[in-house]
C-alpha cells in the first residue's frame, strides 16, 4: 500500500491564476480523495482547445484560480470509500464527462448522457461536498470539469475514469479520452457509413480528422475534407482524406459543390466546426432518401440555424453527438483496444511531445494552428 495513502499530497501543477494569462507551475495540495472519488497520478496530459477556450474566458463565466486540463492518462494512487471498480496500480483514462451506471440515460443503450455526471463546465468543486481538492497555503484551487489533468496527482470522481489495458501506451492513448474518441465515434457510432459510401467531413482540425479516420476504419471510398484553410489539406491525406474542397473557391454554396462532386449528394457528413453555416451545409448535402447528417461541433450558444423541412421529408437524417455517443467506462476501454489491435492509428495526431515544465508552449502551438495534439509528460 502506498505510504500517501489518506494523506494530503503536495505536487507540481500548472495553474491558470487568470484569462488567458500563462499557466504557473506550483506547488499544491492535492486531498485524498473522499467517497467514490480516485486519486490519480497522471503520467501524461494533452492539451485541447476546450481547455484554451475556457482559459481565455472570452465567453463564460470565469472561474480562477483554476487547474485545467481534461484529456490524459494516469494511475491510480489510492481510492475513497465505495469505490469497489478501482484498485491502486490501475492504469485509467480521466473523462471529462461521466458514466455513474445507475441513471436512466446509463441504463439506456441508446445514450451516454449521464444525469450525474455529464460536462458541467461552470462547476469547480467536487460533487460529493462541494468543495476543492487543490489547493495552495490554504487557499482552493478550482477543477474543471472533472477532471484537472494539468497537475501531477488529481482527485475524480470514479465515474469519469476508464479503466484500460495497462500495456496501452499511456502516451498515446491519453488522447482519447476528449476529441479524438469525439470524431471517431461520431462517424462509427452515429453517421455509420457503410463500406463503399462517401463521407464528407466538415473542419478539418483534431475532431474533424478523427472523424475522417473512423470513414477511413469504416471502409469509406470516399472521404471529402471540407475547410476554409486549404493549408490542412495535405496533413489531412494521412487520415484518409481522398479530396478536398474549400468553400471559398467556389461561386456556389459548398452543398452544391459536393452535390455535383457526388451525383446528388454525399452518403454521409459530419461537422465538426461549430459554425451554423456549416451545420446547414453538412445536412443539406447529403444524399436524399438515405443521407445521414451528424453535428459534433459546439456552436455558440445563442445561435439557431434553418433548413426548409423538404430535406427532411426526402428522408435525409439529422443527428447529434456528445463524446461520440461512447460511455466512458464501459466503451473507451474497446477504442484502446482498437488501438492495440492496429486498426485505429493514434500517433499520426500526435504533432509535438514536450515535458511538463513547457506547458505553456503547447497552448502557443494551439492557438498558431500547429498541432493537432502535443503531448505533456508529466514527471519532466
Amino acid at each position: 500500500m502506498s505510504s500517501t495513502v489518506g494523506q494530503v499530497i503536495k505536487c507540481r501543477a500548472a495553474v491558470a491564476w487568470e484569462a488567458g494569462k500563462p499557466l504557473v507551475i506550483e506547488e499544491v495540495e492535492v486531498a485524498p480523495p473522499q467517497a467514490n472519488e480516485v486519486r490519480v497520478k497522471i503520467l501524461f496530459t494533452s492539451l485541447c482547445h476546450t481547455d484554451v477556450y475556457f482559459w481565455e474566458a472570452k465567453g463564460q463565466t470565469p472561474l480562477f484560480p483554476r487547474i485545467f486540463g481534461h484529456e490524459a492518462g494516469g494511475i491510480v494512487e489510492s481510492v475513497g470509500e465505495g469505490v469497489t471498480d478501482l484498485k491502486p496500480g490501475d492504469h485509467v483514462l480521466p473523462v471529462f464527462t461521466g458514466e455513474c451506471k445507475e441513471c436512466r440515460h446509463c441504463k439506456s443503450e441508446e445514450s451516454n448522457m449521464c444525469d450525474l455526471l455529464r460536462i458541467n463546465t461552470d462547476r469547480g468543486v467536487m460533487l460529493s461536498d462541494g468543495k476543492t481538492r487543490f489547493s495552495k497555503n490554504g487557499q482552493p484551487i478550482y477543477h474543471f470539469v472533472g477532471t484537472s489533468t494539468f497537475s501531477e496527482y488529481t482527485v475524480v470522481h470514479v465515474g469519469c475514469l476508464a479503466k484500460i489495458n495497462p500495456a496501452a501506451p499511456l502516451d498515446k492513448v491519453c488522447v482519447l479520452s476528449c476529441g479524438i474518441s469525439t470524431g471517431l465515434g461520431a462517424t462509427l457510432n452515429v453517421a455509420k457509413p457503410k463500406k463503399g459510401q462517401s463521407v464528407a467531413v466538415f473542419g478539418l482540425g483534431a475532431v474533424g480528422l478523427a472523424a475522417a479516420e473512423g470513414a477511413r476504419i469504416a471502409g469509406a471510398s470516399r472521404i471529402i475534407g471540407v475547410d476554409l484553410n486549404s493549408s490542412r489539406f495535405e496533413e489531412a491525406k494521412k487520415f484518409g482524406v481522398t479530396e478536398f474542397v474549400n468553400p471559398k473557391d467556389h461561386d456556389k454554396p459548398v452543398h452544391q459543390v459536393l452535390a455535383e462532386m457526388t451525383d446528388g449528394g454525399v452518403d454521409r457528413a459530419v461537422e465538426c466546426t461549430g459554425s451554423i453555416q456549416a451545420m446547414i451545409s453538412a445536412f443539406e448535402c447529403v444524399h436524399d432518401g438515405w443521407g445521414v447528417a451528424v453535428l459534433v461541433g459546439v456552436p455558440n450558444k445563442d445561435d439557431s440555424f434553418k433548413t426548409h423541412p423538404i430535406n427532411l421529408l426526402n428522408e435525409r437524417t439529422l443527428k447529434g453527438t456528445f463524446f461520440g455517443n461512447y460511455k466512458p467506462r464501459t466503451d473507451i476501454p474497446d477504442v484502446v483496444e482498437k488501438y492495440m489491435n492496429k486498426e485505429l492509428e493514434l500517433d499520426k495526431f500526435i504533432t509535438h511531445a514536450i515535458t511538463f515544465s513547457e506547458i505553456n508552449k503547447a497552448f502557443e502551438y494551439m492557438l498558431h494552428g500547429k498541432s493537432i495534439r502535443c503531448i505533456i509528460r508529466m514527471d519532466a
